[in-house]
């Protein structure tokens, strides 16, 4: 596990983004396209506009942009995961929009995760899809992706997208799994703010209990797992994590 720490969520942005285009061109060359999982909320917003300003003239043509979840709403709604990339990236770069593979929010919970499992299953015929990068977040509950505590996607293993249902916000979500999320070549976890500071520790430092504290569950089987964090979520951490 590889913890990074930085000052403002300017120069993690900076980071994420940077980490992005090198896995991207590594990607390229090795296998000829990029696979990668973006996440929604306030921290990849501001790695997107830096990608929008420092990595436009990445080879967009051979990225292939997937979502790790979605918010049950239509795609302009300003809720919506794939809006809001869509606002601070997609819309400044030359990207190939099949090269785009939203969640379909406006469907129904269990039509739009039937729907995106078959997308998936398209361009991952032989084995669990492995995506080049995730990106994920941390909420102050311990979820990550809509991975949320005491939810029954976190029994899942045999689905890659399921419906989920979130009691504790009276919300449908789409989520991929956490067999698909630790497949992953590299998972890096995106954590800023104060109030992400307790469940970043208990997530790193405290008892293994995934049903409570979701984001424990995922740990790449074959690849590298790298948390991007800000000094004030990473404040209850010693020295040491």
């Amino acid at each position: 596990m590889d913890i990074q720490r930085y000052p403002t969520l300017d120069s993690l942005a900076a980071a994420a983004g940077e980490l992005f285009v090198e896995l991207a061109n590594d990607a390229m060359t090795e296998r000829g396209v990029f696979h990668v999982a973006l996440s929604g909320g306030s921290t990849p917003r501001a790695i997107h506009l830096w990608m929008a300003q420092h990595a436009y003239d990445l080879n967009w043509s051979k990225v292939q942009l997937w979502f790790g979840d979605e918010r049950c709403v239509p795609p302009d709604h300003e809720d919506s995961n794939y809006k809001m990339a869509r606002d601070t990236l997609l819309d400044a770069l030359d990207i190939p929009p099949h090269n785009i593979h939203p969640m379909r929010g406006e469907f129904t919970p269990t039509q739009a995760a039937e729907v995106y499992e078959s997308d998936l299953r398209g361009a991952f015929p032989d084995d669990l899809p492995r995506f080049d990068l995730v990106f994920l977040g941390l909420g102050e509950d311990g979820h990550t992706a809509s991975l949320f505590p005491h939810t029954d996607a976190l029994l899942e293993n045999e689905r890659w997208v399921v419906a989920n249902h979130v009691p504790q916000l009276g919300v449908w979500r789409i989520t991929l799994t956490a067999p698909v999320l630790n497949q992953a070549r590299v998972v890096a976890f995106l954590v800023t703010g104060e109030k992400k500071a307790e469940a970043l520790n208990t997530v790193l430092n405290g008892e293994y209990h995934p049903d409570d504290t979701p984001a424990q569950m995922i740990h790449p089987t074959a690849g590298r797992e790298v948390w991007l964090v800000d000094e004030q979520a990473a404040q209850k951490l010693s020295d040491e994590s």
